[in-house]
């Protein structure tokens, strides 16, 4: 392996890209990071995606080693469809709100109090609350996933609300929802983003699901990650208001250069419209985690089976 110079703290190399790059090619790794991540990381990333297309990728992939630039919730995925890969997560605090609150074995006892639902359940959960559900979805392919359901089935959706909100307005359906939600997308201020738009008249408000009612009635196109950086690549619009992790707008302004994107504010003068979980990654720790193989993701056997037929079944409908 080529030698770096490693002055920089903790023995990391000063040119973190370039090491990065040499570690890749000597393992045969693969980088898959989430929109939400830091420039840099989405800069040297393999693939950048949301939580559809990541999950997509890992299936597909054939490189020994995947290095998951996201949260918890996203490395388990990758290692449910690749169980004799290594997986590995830069920091394995990098959690996840919305998994967070909607524990195993609380949602055990949630689908046992309604039995003959079918459990469709957002992606952002544990590998254990995956194993619970008959099928799994993400905010590009909810609305698909709920209308494969026979009208007459019932259909349990979690673990977020204000997703499941927005899905009954747009499939009729009548869900159990889960009471769960984002702590960056709730934190989204509905007057904030009125007088923005006051502000600034000629820009689309353009938000994720996840947001609360209240915000969604605010913007002109509602989706996914990447269905919001596909609207402003064919908008003829040119100024955008931007209702989600404010990761997203560094791949908005790299395909959209001459269009101009403002982050909806939060409730308060924090930095509420950044993912404190996704940001627990840094270059520093990627290039950390590549080196020592560490830390890697394990997820039990029984779960990994158990896991994988929900989330396959996802895949064969998207």
């Amino acid at each position: 392996m080529k030698n770096f110079n490693d002055s920089g703290s903790g023995g990391t190399p000063d040119n973190l890209v370039e090491a990065i790059s040499e570690l890749k090619r000597q393992k045969n790794a693969v980088i898959l990071a989430h929109y939400y991540q830091e420039s840099e990381i989405q800069d040297i990333a393999d693939y950048i995606g949301d939580s559809l297309g990541l999950a997509q990728e890992a299936a597909k992939t054939d490189a020994d080693i995947i290095v998951f630039a996201g949260v918890v919730f996203m490395a388990e995925t990758a290692k449910i469809l690749n169980p004799t890969r290594k997986v590995l997560l830069p920091d394995v605090e990098a959690g996840c709100s919305l998994a967070d609150n909607c524990p195993a074995d609380r949602f055990r006892e949630f689908v046992e109090a309604h039995p003959d639902h079918t459990v469709i359940t957002y992606v952002n959960c544990s590998a254990e609350v995956k194993a619970l559900s008959d099928i799994l979805c993400t905010s590009s392919n909810a609305v698909k996933i709920i209308e494969s359901v026979p009208k007459d089935k019932p259909i349990i959706f979690a673990p977020d609300k204000h997703l499941g909100r927005y899905l009954i307005k747009e499939t009729g359906r009548d869900l159990v929802l889960w009471d769960g939600s984002c702590i960056v997308h709730e934190q989204f201020d509905h007057k904030k983003i009125v007088r923005l738009k006051a502000r600034h008249p000629e820009a689309k408000v353009i938000a994720h699901p996840e947001c609360p009612e209240a915000i969604l009635n605010e913007a002109d196109h509602i989706g996914s990650t990447s269905s919001l950086l596909n609207y402003v690549k064919s908008s003829s619009d040119s100024s955008f208001i931007v209702v989600t992790e404010s990761g997203i707008i560094h791949q908005m302004q790299k395909a959209c250069p001459d269009k101009t994107f403002h982050p909806a504010p939060p409730d308060n003068g924090c930095s509420c419209n950044e993912c404190p979980f996704m940001k627990l990654n840094t270059m520093e720790k990627l290039y950390r985690c590549l080196r020592d193989e560490a830390p890697e993701m394990d997820v039990a056997p029984e779960i990994i089976k158990r896991a994988l037929v929900p989330l396959e079944r996802m895949l064969e409908l998207s």
